[in-house]
């Protein structure tokens, strides 16, 4: 937001220079993020002079040029080489003296220096009026006044305005501060609390009147919940032209370009007061009447800006009886607006609902001053003496008479609301204790009343203004800006404390879990937590009734908030595939939202993802794909990680899955994973194999043990023994696993499945399966005896528990 120094001294008389200014700007929370100088006419005529023509002789080897002598107030005239036809004996011009930068309608400058003009020297030049950038005549040099002295510099002839610029980094809170009068405000404050007490000027309206009732404008708002207040009166008889010089340097210097002098006033009033304003053509409204309303979803409007729009129906339109004149709050339209055609117009000011301007604006991709401002919520109470302020400037610049009674559609004033302030509290948030008259200063300057005042704390009334101050801590944020946070004392002595943590608290975890996975070559991920209601459709397990949606969605792509991450992970999975990135391992921290019968259900979630190829191409090895087994294994590492290494696996039927599993601890689902189904990949158009794995984040939390047990590494070596089992196709490893370990518990250490043969020479029904079996005594050397005798019995369990024969 640009703000003008020179405009802020009209509310506020202030001879401080622009950097102290900026500095209390940035203390009090407007943070000044730079100052730029304004010149209305670039470099200021710096270098230019007025000079007095002594002599002025023909040029001896040009017919066309003169040779001139010019007091220019220095020590000695200079020669200067002029080729104006006027330029004459006695004349007082302006002269560009060497050094001078000159600058060409589109702002690139040249600089004048010493030269020879056909054999003569020339020690400046003598300017014309496009030549200085005051006019457009290029006829001849410029004659001034005769009674100027030599030597005066051409800056303090010309009406040449300079100011100076802050470029404010406001926040969305402070929408108090979106204009001249609201910086000025805040300024006031922290003047005041340094003592100098100064006076916030502002505009009178005292002189408004109704010069006659002519053109009376009918106005109709059919939803007061999203126009709470709408105000308009008519002004005929006006002379549509170019603003004059201080409204044009005033719009430029804050980077307006100026239009006319009814829209110039607008803007004016928008930037002066934060009031947003728009003048029809009242001849353009058809009926005399203006109605405000929704739109009708679908109907074509073209804006200002020649840009043909479709309107949405939570659009609201200013509408005359053939239809829309205006998208409210955002962009007037092309046939209603005000041209040099124009003689009568009808001027609006208006309140509307901050979060429908804020939708409609992003629907249609606009950014105008008037939405950055309805957006944020302006105040409510100065719309009709906004509309006054701007009728008299409309008036002053392009004459006119009011021809209409203002009105003023209200149905619910807006009540200014009550905050109680505990001093003790404000005490102990500061850190230090304030002077309750200080306290009571500064409230003052912000136009905050004491209502009631107690040993206690203080009962306010905060203005309705101040939309960003509706709690006790805000008002203690209020306090602590004017206050200055370079003020609060801290004591030279640094504290430290430290506390105890659990090993196993949630970001320990995340990080330990996130630390693996990035080591398997998993990406991290984060998605937005607001998704569409249309997911729920794909699953039978969610349902629509389940979904947290949204009071004001910013669109229906974010109403709701998801029920399942698998959606945001395909989302991702989709738009990389589309951007020639294929070969995925991603992984997410999020969490699910459900809205029960019971209440509303939060819960975390750890996701894995991984689709395409296991490896990047390389010329060492082929391209292989990643596989549900691979997939497992990363899912049982992640569990082995955290010390779980006593979940049961169990077949899963989801409609999500085509091959699904579950892992489970009691009666506890703490994993689900399986291949995504074609027919839900289809949705998000991808048409490779998706793997995904849901880690009941919350159940795994409640599982693992903060005690840690260590075990010394056995002195003694291990054995290994390999079998090869032929056992039915329904058998499963786990069958072996589970036998073997029932089998023998204290010396069995591990068994690993290392080959698996399908195929021909095996009988019917039947494969083959290759487990080794590491046994190791803790306290001895195996016999072969001992090895002997454990696998006898290991073998003897297979055959009769599990059918298994040894091939």
């Amino acid at each position: 937001m640009r703000i003008s120094y020179n405009w802020l001294k009209q509310f506020i008389k202030l001879d401080w220079t622009s950097e102290q200014t900026a500095d209390l700007l940035t203390d009090l929370g407007l943070e000044v993020e730079g100052v730029d100088k304004y010149e209305s006419l670039k470099g200021g005529l710096e270098g230019v002079v007025v000079g007095y023509v002594i002599s002025c002789e023909k040029h001896p080897n040009a017919d066309k040029l003169n040779v001139t002598k010019v007091d220019i107030g220095s020590d000695a005239p200079v020669q200067i080489v002029c080729g104006a036809p006027n330029v004459a004996t006695g004349q007082k011009v302006p002269v560009a003296t060497i050094g001078t930068t000159l600058y060409d309608k589109e702002g690139n400058g040249f600089k004048i220096k010493k030269g020879k003009i056909r054999g003569e020297e020339s020690h400046g030049m003598i300017c014309a009026e496009d030549e200085l950038g005051i006019g457009e005549s290029h006829d001849g040099i410029m004659v001034l006044a005769e009674d100027l002295k030599p030597g005066t510099p051409a800056s303090e002839i010309f009406d040449i305005e300079t100011d100076e610029v802050f470029e404010i980094g406001l926040t969305p809170n402070r929408a108090d501060a979106m204009s001249h009068w609201g910086v000025a405000r805040d300024l006031r404050a922290g003047l005041n609390l340094k003592d100098i007490n100064t006076e916030l000027i502002t505009p009178s309206v005292s002189n408004f009147r109704v010069d006659k009732r002519t053109l009376k404008m009918d106005i109709e708002v059919e939803d007061s919940k999203l126009v709470p207040r709408y105000c308009g009166v008519t002004i005929s008889d006006v002379d549509v032209k170019p603003s004059p010089k201080w409204l044009q340097n005033r719009l430029k210097a804050i980077g307006l370009t100026p239009k006319n002098n009814i829209v110039d006033a607008t803007n004016y009033v928008l930037h002066e007061l934060g009031q947003p304003l728009h003048a029809f053509d009242a001849g353009k409204i058809r009926g005399n009447k203006v109605i405000v309303k929704r739109a009708v979803a679908g109907t074509k409007f073209t804006t200002l800006d020649e840009v043909e729009r479709t309107l949405h129906e939570e659009d609201i339109v200013i509408c005359d009886e053939n239809g829309p004149m205006c998208i409210a709050g955002v962009l007037g339209g092309i046939k209603s607006g005000v041209n040099e055609n124009t003689s009568a117009i009808f001027l609006e000011s208006a309140y509307f609902n901050p979060v429908s301007i804020r939708k409609t604006a992003k629907r249609h991709g606009i950014n105008t001053d008037a939405s950055f401002r309805f957006e944020r919520g302006i105040d409510q109470t100065i719309t009709q003496y906004a509309l006054k302020r701007a009728a008299l400037l409309i008036q002053e610049l392009a004459g006119g008479e009011i021809t209409s009674d203002v009105v003023d559609f209200y149905p619910k004033k807006i009540e200014d609301h009550t905050v109680f302030l505990n001093l003790e509290n404000l005490k102990r948030i500061v850190g230090q204790e304030i002077p309750v008259e200080t306290i009571k200063k500064i409230l003052v300057s912000l136009d905050i009343k004491l209502n009631t005042m107690s040993e206690v704390g203080l009962g306010l009334v905060i203005p309705s203004y101040r939309v960003d101050v509706e709690r006790e801590i805000d008002v203690i944020e209020e306090i602590l800006r004017v206050y200055g946070y370079n003020n609060i004392s801290f004591t030279q002595k640094i504290n430290a404390s430290i506390s105890e943590t659990s090993r196993t608290e949630d970001y320990k975890l995340q990080n330990i879990i996130a630390t693996q996975l990035v080591a398997l070559g998993f990406n991290e991920m984060m998605a937005n937590s607001l998704t569409t209601p249309d997911y729920v459709k794909l699953s039978e397990n969610l349902k629509e009734e389940f979904n947290v949606t949204m009071l004001n969605p910013l669109s229906s792509e974010l109403s709701v908030m998801r029920q399942s991450l698998l959606f945001s992970a395909l989302e991702a999975i989709s738009f990389n595939i589309n951007r020639r990135r294929s070969d995925l391992k991603l992984f997410e921290f999020g969490k699910s939202y459900h809205k029960l019968p019971s209440g509303y259900d939060e819960n975390k979630h750890l996701t894995l993802s991984v689709t395409g190829n296991r490896i990047a191409e390389s010329w060492t090895q082929g391209q292989k794909a990643s596989d549900f087994f691979m997939f497992k294994g990363m899912v049982t590492m992640v569990l082995e990680r955290l010390g779980i290494n006593k979940a049961k696996t169990q077949p899963l039927t989801n409609d999500l899955f085509a091959e699904g599993m579950a892992y489970t601890i009691g009666q506890d689902i703490i994993v689900e994973m399986g291949t995504v189904k074609k027919a839900v990949l289809k949705e998000f158009d991808i048409k490779q194999e998706v793997f995904f794995a849901d880690f009941n984040w919350g159940a795994i939390i409640k599982l693992i043990s903060a005690k840690i047990k260590y075990t010394e590494i056995s002195k003694f070596p291990e054995v290994r023994r390999d079998l090869a089992l032929l056992i039915d196709n329904s058998k499963t490893f786990d069958d072996i696993y589970a036998t073997a370990k029932q089998t023998e518990k204290s010396l069995l250490k591990d068994i690993n499945l290392f080959d698996v043969y399908e195929g021909k020479n095996l009988p019917e029904g039947k494969k083959s399966y290759a487990v080794s079996f590491t046994l190791q005594d803790n306290n001895k050397t195996l016999t072969d005896g001992q090895i002997d005798k454990v696998m006898n019995k290991i073998i003897q369990n297979l055959e009769k528990q599990v059918g298994a024969q040894l091939r």
